[in-house]
Order: structure tokens, then C-alpha cells, then sequence
């Protein structure tokens, strides 16, 4: 019996790794441009560990900012392309006048590894029951554009969103000054304070990131500063 102890504990430090090094800790290298692990406890990947960023592409030098995050641990339902549109109407925003796009189609790079890719949605504010968007599309007034990181490397499920508040058709949509603060406020007071559509409700709670872009105007589209500020919502049904 003793021999077959002894034995059993010459097995096992054989079978451990020897560590030479001062330190015990175990140091994972990541290879530049490689995003790590594949889940997250954060329910969304930072898109700048793979490439990606903060701001869209709205030209090929300057964008605006991704301001709201609705985590991969939100509603499953909401989580769906036809499920924002649904959670879009319960914040008082619709899909677009008669249907139809008018303007410039954006991009952004999500790190996920889908590289640059178009907006999914784009929602304007819904001022009354009939053709209320379309009346944004000409006063102006709050809108934003989605975007799912879903690509092979980066698969949270997350929906980032570039919220904002812009001019009537006669100028051509450019954001009002501080546009960006102002639309994302917008969007995450109503998602704070909770809505309904359809008989279904939701409520979400909200974590402010400021580590995740830069304060100021910086590459941002229009030259309007940005506060640096990034919405994390997560978003459950009632």
C-alpha cells in the first residue's frame, strides 16, 4: 500500500508543469489584432480589442459615436432584429417615413469579425399615431441607427446604437449642437423610466462607461464634442 502511494505521488509531480519563472500567475499572450476569449461576462465585446471602435463610419475619416449599448443579457427577445423595431416603438421611436431611406447608409466595425459593416435599423422619433416619423423626417428631432455584434468572433448578441437629435430636412439633417449627449440621454431616460407596446413591457437598467472613448470632437462627424459618456443598458421584460 505504501509503495502504491509512493507512487501515485511521483505520477502526479510528473504530470505538472514546472513553473520557472519568479511568479506563479499564469500570463495568457494574446497576438495582436486577436480578441481573446470567446464569451464575456459583460454581455458585449469591446470592438477595440479587435479592430474595431467607438465611432461609425460616416465618412471614411470621421463617424459618430456608438453611445448605447443594449447587452447580449437584455430580453432575448429584443435581441432580434424584429424584436428592436418592437422595443424601438415602446421608446417612442418608429421605423421610417413610408418605409423608405433617405440619406447616407453607415457603417461601423463591432470587432466581431465581420470588419465594416452597414447599420441593420434605423429609427426616428414617432411624434403621433400616423405618419409620425415622417414628420421627423422634416422637423428633425431624435433618431438613431443599430448595429448586432454577431460575427464569428465577437457573437455577444449586443445591439450598438449611435443616438442622436438632428436638424429638419432643410439642413440637411446635421446634428444640433451637442446632438449626441442629447440623443442618448433621450433614449436611455425613456429606457430607464420603462415603456410598453403591444402589451408587452420592458424596463432597463443602465451602466455609464466613461473608459471607452475619448471625450471631445475628435474624429466625430459634424466637429460636435461628444462627452465621452457610453450607455450600457440591459434591458429585461416586466
Amino acid at each position: 500500500m505504501t509503495f502504491f502511494i509512493f507512487c501515485l505521488l511521483l505520477y502526479s509531480v510528473a504530470a505538472s508543469p514546472v513553473d520557472s519563472s519568479e511568479s506563479s500567475q499564469t500570463v495568457l499572450v494574446r497576438p495582436h489584432g486577436a480578441f481573446g476569449p470567446p464569451q464575456t461576462a459583460n454581455g458585449w465585446f469591446d470592438p477595440r480589442l479587435n479592430g474595431g471602435q467607438f465611432l461609425d463610419f460616416t465618412t471614411k475619416k470621421k463617424g459618430e459615436p456608438l453611445n448605447v449599448i443594449i447587452s447580449g443579457h437584455s430580453d432575448p427577445m429584443i435581441l432580434t432584429d424584429s424584436g428592436l423595431h418592437l422595443y424601438a416603438k415602446s421608446l417612442g421611436y418608429s421605423e421610417e417615413c413610408l418605409g423608405l431611406h433617405y440619406g447616407h447608409l453607415h457603417e461601423a466595425d463591432l470587432g466581431d469579425g465581420d470588419g465594416k459593416k452597414l447599420e441593420m435599423f434605423l429609427a426616428r422619433q414617432h411624434y403621433f399615431p400616423v405618419w409620425g416619423t415622417c414628420w421627423e423626417s422634416l422637423a428633425g428631432g431624435q433618431h438613431f441607427r443599430a448595429w448586432k455584434q454577431n460575427g464569428t468572433q465577437a457573437n455577444s448578441g449586443a445591439w450598438f446604437i449611435g443616438a442622436s437629435k438632428e436638424l429638419d430636412s432643410s439642413k440637411r439633417h446635421t446634428i444640433v449642437p451637442d446632438g449626441y449627449n442629447l440623443g442618448r440621454d433621450w433614449f436611455v431616460e425613456r429606457a430607464v423610466k420603462g415603456g410598453r407596446w403591444k402589451g408587452i413591457w420592458w424596463k432597463a437598467d443602465v451602466e455609464w462607461r466613461t473608459d471607452l472613448i475619448k471625450e471631445g470632437k475628435k474624429g466625430v462627424n459634424h466637429g460636435i464634442p461628444q462627452d465621452g459618456k457610453i450607455a450600457i443598458l440591459t434591458v429585461n421584460r416586466l
